[in-house]
């Protein structure tokens, strides 16, 4: 790893890995030295984990840099050894990491050394851990919740954000990636001289499907319950099957913070999160939760509460139509991703 790149601090820590912010060590395909990379250290120690990380990568290589509001994946290396480190091929997955997540244990396919070369076979030898090192664009705003947060309101900016990230996920559904795992923690801001640029990130609970998931196409259902309480869509939260139409559900409470920067406070932690919620007794209860319930639930935006301090001015009325739209109980009633974009120009248009 070295020889290309040089680890420098850690900026994030995961249930399932580490990112490192790092610089490249030489000038090569891989980028010029001294370029700032984001590193995400990924150890292969069980077949569960390995799935969620091939998902990952599939789903980075996928976009294959062709949107600026998704992170872009400049290289992916795996590491077999103290060593040994190899990078992958662009058009396909590392067989050593399929074979484990089917056979349910961690293998390494080598040669037995104690065969002639002739008669050499390829045996399954038990791996302690492999480590997939996924090297990617550095986003030197930190995640949407610290830039948010850190800021003085600004209507502008918080329409900018609203319009690129739903520009983001119009271009994933149209590559059938079903991301599954919106939230503030998931986006990241890159600082430039025109404004900020955020960018949608962290791939491991995505789902990949044949086709494009944005109108008609979306009825595929999935069923595993995924992603984070306060974002979660009733129908997850219920344990239905469910469409790519959960997504819009999740960026429709991202969007209602973000418009009225209402924030909330996680059980065990000082730290204010973006997200809307909905208050039972002393309880904070996640929109999906609370609807999930008791789908009549009337929704009331702007809200007049739970803001943070300093205030921004309400959301025009056309954009607390959309939100109500965005949060539907029924998933066929939320817009899809290509009319949300569509939606979010025309009501964020400054003429």
């Amino acid at each position: 790893m070295d020889q290309l790149y040089t680890l420098q601090r850690e900026v994030g820590r995961g249930s399932y890995g580490v990112v490192f912010e790092g610089s490249i060590t030489e000038t090569g395909w891989w980028g010029q030295r001294g370029d700032r990379v984001a590193i995400k250290r990924l150890p292969c120690c069980s077949p569960e984990s390995i799935e969620l990380y091939l998902q990952e990568l599939w789903a980075m290589r996928a976009t294959a840099r062709q949107h600026p509001n998704v992170i872009a994946l400049s290289n992916c290396l795996l590491q077999t050894g103290p060593k040994t480190l190899r990078p992958l091929r662009a058009d396909r997955l590392p067989l050593d990491l399929v074979e484990s997540v089917l056979k349910g244990r961690v293998v390494n396919r080598r040669r037995n050394p104690s065969s002639s070369r002739r008669l050499a076979h390829v045996e399954e030898v038990p791996r302690q851990c492999f480590t997939l090192w996924l090297v990617m664009e550095f986003c030197n705003g930190g995640d949407l919740n610290h830039y948010v947060l850190s800021q003085l309101p600004d209507v502008q900016r918080s329409h900018d954000v609203i319009q690129q990230l739903s520009s983001a996920v119009t271009f994933l559904h149209g590559l059938g990636i079903v991301h599954r795992d919106l939230k503030p923690d998931n986006v990241l801001v890159c600082l430039t001289r025109t404004g900020p640029v955020v960018k949608v990130a962290d791939f491991g609970l995505s789902k990949m499907v044949s086709g494009p998931v944005d109108g008609e196409p979306s009825r595929l259902a999935l069923s595993s319950t995924c992603g984070s309480d306060f974002y979660m869509a009733p129908e997850v939260w219920a344990g239905r099957n469910y469409t790519a139409q959960a997504d819009i559900f999740s960026l429709g409470v991202l969007f209602w913070a973000i418009l009225e920067r209402i924030t909330f406070l996680e059980d065990g932690s000082n730290q204010e999160q973006l997200g809307a919620y909905v208050m039972r007794g002393r309880r904070l209860t996640p929109l999906g939760e609370a609807l999930c319930h008791k789908p009549d639930l009337q929704l009331v935006i702007p809200t007049r509460a739970r803001r943070a301090s300093p205030l921004p001015p309400p959301p025009a009325p056309v954009l607390c139509m959309l939100l109500l739209d965005m949060l539907a109980p029924d998933p066929a009633a939320r817009p899809t991703a290509r009319l949300l974009e569509e939606r979010v120009r025309q009501a964020t248009d400054p003429r």
